[in-house]
């Protein structure tokens, strides 16, 4: 008698956020199509080539779980709300605290949400995409969604049409409903792991951040109870059998970040008020501060460790790697840890400076580690 037992459940191990590298082929045909001199079948046929490869990528590394690199993405979260909601628009932004930072001391300005109309979910957004790669693959697909904060984080009240929302809850409500709903679609495909990419929690912890925050009449506490409130909002309508992690960063555009500071503010309500068991935290550089904050994750709840950096090229030791976790594991048990990249490859099209073969060591790296660290 054959005895069949359940897949493991996600999240594993080894883990990677996303997004990665678009290969050259597939840029310069997002280009073109941004430009209007090729047809949308024609780009669309060159995602699905590039989609196959990268999928065989994953599985060659030893991923359990692959996703679809998220090519058919120009930016990360666009794709949800601006191609499958509509109504907003972007302003090119010159405040200090939202552009883009990189090691040099360079910056580069942030395209900031502009809500111009009522936000609809008129239909699946991403069960097709997901549908894709599941016929591709026996591993585990995951599917990332951004979180319901981050139009309203970057813009505030002012980005947010008083026409069409004359009540900003009923803003909120909108977009709680359309995440709901993607998440019950998915569901009912057969999609059983999730990501919600929020990254406005992380950057509570930069001073500069709370300050523009103030300035333009938020307290960033405030928010910080009101962010976590939509997101629970949004998990609760997952159904059981599904896995959903939150992924945290500070920024990550071409290898820019937006914003720098520890956990130490927000910890204590993230692990303990947000009804999530698996957070994805960028622990890459001291921009993210030490490990002292996972003393605040309740028993049952889990972590990955972003110890390995999408932005820069140097591929870390695996003994420098086996040291970091062995530290974080002197303030949460072992077996709740579990390693990956900090953040995405290409949370834009363009992506990070770094080569596929580098993007591809990296990931190797952490299915190396986490084998020699758990096994």
């Amino acid at each position: 008698m054959t005895i069949r037992t359940a897949p493991p459940l996600p999240p594993f191990r080894a883990e990677q956020i996303g997004s990665l590298l678009r290969p050259p082929r597939l840029i310069e045909a997002i280009r073109r199509r941004q430009a209007g001199t090729i047809a949308a079948d024609e780009l669309a046929a060159i995602q699905n080539e590039a989609i196959d490869e990268v999928i065989r990528m994953q599985e060659d590394i030893g991923l359990q779980c692959v996703t679809d690199g998220e090519f058919r993405r120009v930016v990360y979260y666009s794709y949800f709300y601006v191609d499958g909601l509509g109504g907003i628009d972007f302003e090119e932004e010159g405040e200090q605290a939202w552009r883009y930072r990189d090691r040099a001391g360079r910056t580069i300005g942030a395209s900031l949400p502009v809500v111009r109309k009522r936000l609809r979910w008129t239909r699946p957004i991403n069960v097709a995409d997901f549908e894709y790669v599941r016929a591709r693959t026996r591993r585990e697909p995951k599917v990332t969604l951004p979180g319901p904060n981050a139009l309203h984080f970057f813009g505030g009240r002012e980005h947010i049409s008083r026409e069409a929302y004359p009540r900003i809850e009923a803003f909120f409500d909108d977009v709680i409903d359309a995440l709901k709903s993607e998440i019950r679609a998915l569901a009912a495909a057969g999609c059983r792991y999730v990501q919600i990419d929020e990254t406005a929690l992380a950057k509570f912890g930069d001073p500069h951040i709370r300050d523009t925050l103030a300035a333009r009449g938020d307290s960033w506490q405030e928010l910080m109870a009101l962010y976590i409130g939509n997101l629970n909002r949004v998990v609760a309508g997952a159904p059981p059998g599904m896995t959903i992690g939150v992924h945290l960063c500070r920024g990550n555009r071409q290898g820019y970040w937006q914003a720098e500071g520890g956990y130490d503010l927000v910890a204590d309500s993230l692990f303990n008020r947000l009804a999530v068991d698996n957070f994805f935290m960028e622990y890459d550089s001291p921009r993210a501060g030490d490990f002292g904050p996972l003393r605040f994750l309740p028993k049952g709840k889990r972590v990955v460790l972003g110890l390995v950096s999408t932005k820069s090229p140097e591929l870390e030791s695996a003994d420098a790697l086996k040291r970091r976790i062995e530290e974080a594991a002197g303030h949460v048990d072992l077996d709740r840890l579990a390693l990956s990249p900090q953040c995405g490859f290409a949370s834009d099209f363009v992506g990070n400076p770094l080569t596929v073969e580098q993007q591809i060591a990296k990931l190797r790296r952490v299915v190396e580690v986490a084998g020699a660290v758990w096994g």
